[in-house]
C-alpha cells in the first residue's frame, strides 16, 4: 500500500507540475497555427500588391509557412520542458535520415530553386519540356504544373525539368511564322508570290519589321514549294497561322493557281 501511495503521490506531483505546461503548450500551438495562417495570408496579399512574380509567390509562401511552423513547434517543445538543443539534434538526425530516403524530392526542391533563380519560364508561359507542352499554371516547391491545350493538367518534377531542355515559346514578344505553299509546275510563280504578298499586306497583325520573305524553297517531286516567313507578336502567332492558310487558299482558287497533290502519269506502251 505504501508503494501504491508513493506512486500516486508521484503522479499527482508530476500532474501538478506538468499539466499547466501541457495546457499552455496546447493553447500556444492552436493560437500559433492560427496566427501563422493569418501571417501567411498577409504575406501573400503583400506579394500580390507588390507585383511579385506569381512563380515566386507559389514557391515562397508554402516555404515561409513551413518555416514558421517549425519555429512554433520548437517553442512549444521548450515550453513543455524538453531541451530544445536535444530536440534540434534529434530533428537534424531525423532530417538527415529522411533526406537520404528522399533524395529525389530534395533534387526536385533544388530544381525549383534553380527555376526561380534563372527563370527559364514563369507562370503563364507556354513551354515544351520532357515531351510535354502546355501553359505553366503553377511552380511549386517540388513540381511544375502545366495545362495542355486540351485542358489536361500535367505535374512535372522540378528536378527533371531543370536538368532537361526547355523550349519557351512565349519568352520573346515576337515570333517568326514559317509557312510553305505548294503550286504546280505549270502555274505562274510570280503570280502566286504576288497573291501571297497581297495576303500579307492585308493583315495588320503581320509586322513590317523584320521584313517578310517569299521565296522558292524547293522544287519538289510534284510541286514548286514557296517558303513564306513573316514576323508577328507572340500572342497573334496561332491566329495568323490559321487565317493565313485559309486566305491564301481562297486567293489561289480565285486566281486559278493550283495546289498540287501527289500523282503519277502512267504511260501504256503496246507492242
Amino acid at each position: 500500500m505504501d508503494s501504491l501511495q508513493s506512486y500516486w503521490d508521484l503522479i499527482v506531483k508530476l500532474s501538478a507540475s506538468y499539466a499547466p505546461k501541457f495546457l499552455l503548450a496546447i493553447i500556444t500551438l492552436v493560437v500559433g497555427l492560427w496566427i501563422i495562417k493569418r501571417i501567411v495570408k498577409i504575406i501573400r496579399k503583400l506579394m500580390q500588391k507588390s507585383s511579385v512574380d506569381a512563380s515566386l509567390q507559389s514557391f515562397l509562401v508554402p516555404l515561409i509557412s513551413i518555416l514558421f511552423k517549425i519555429l512554433l513547434i520548437l517553442s512549444v517543445v521548450s515550453m513543455v520542458g524538453i531541451e530544445t538543443t536535444s530536440f534540434v539534434a534529434i530533428l537534424a538526425s531525423a532530417g538527415f535520415a529522411i533526406g537520404m530516403a528522399l533524395q529525389g524530392s530534395l533534387g526536385n526542391f533544388a530544381g525549383g530553386v534553380l527555376i526561380l533563380l534563372f527563370k527559364p519560364y514563369k507562370v503563364g508561359d507556354y513551354i515544351e519540356a520532357l515531351g510535354f507542352a502546355g501553359t505553366v499554371k503553377e511552380i511549386h516547391i517540388f513540381n511544375t504544373v502545366m495545362l495542355t491545350v486540351d485542358n489536361k493538367k500535367i505535374f512535372i518534377p522540378n528536378g527533371a525539368i531543370s536538368n532537361g531542355p526547355i523550349t519557351n515559346y512565349t519568352a520573346e514578344p515576337m515570333r517568326r511564322l514559317d509557312l510553305i505553299f505548294s503550286v504546280g509546275y505549270k502555274d505562274d510563280i510570280d503570280k502566286a508570290k504576288g497573291l501571297i504578298e497581297k495576303v500579307i499586306k492585308s493583315d495588320d497583325r503581320i509586322l513590317s519589321d523584320p521584313a517578310y520573305m517569299i521565296a522558292v524553297g524547293q522544287l519538289a517531286e510534284n510541286s514548286v514549294n514557296l517558303t513564306v516567313r513573316v514576323w508577328c507578336k507572340t500572342d497573334d502567332y496561332w491566329n495568323i497561322n490559321f487565317d493565313f492558310h485559309e486566305k491564301v487558299k481562297r486567293e489561289f482558287d480565285a486566281s486559278g493557281i493550283s495546289i498540287p497533290f501527289p500523282q503519277r502519269d502512267i504511260h501504256v506502251y503496246q507492242h
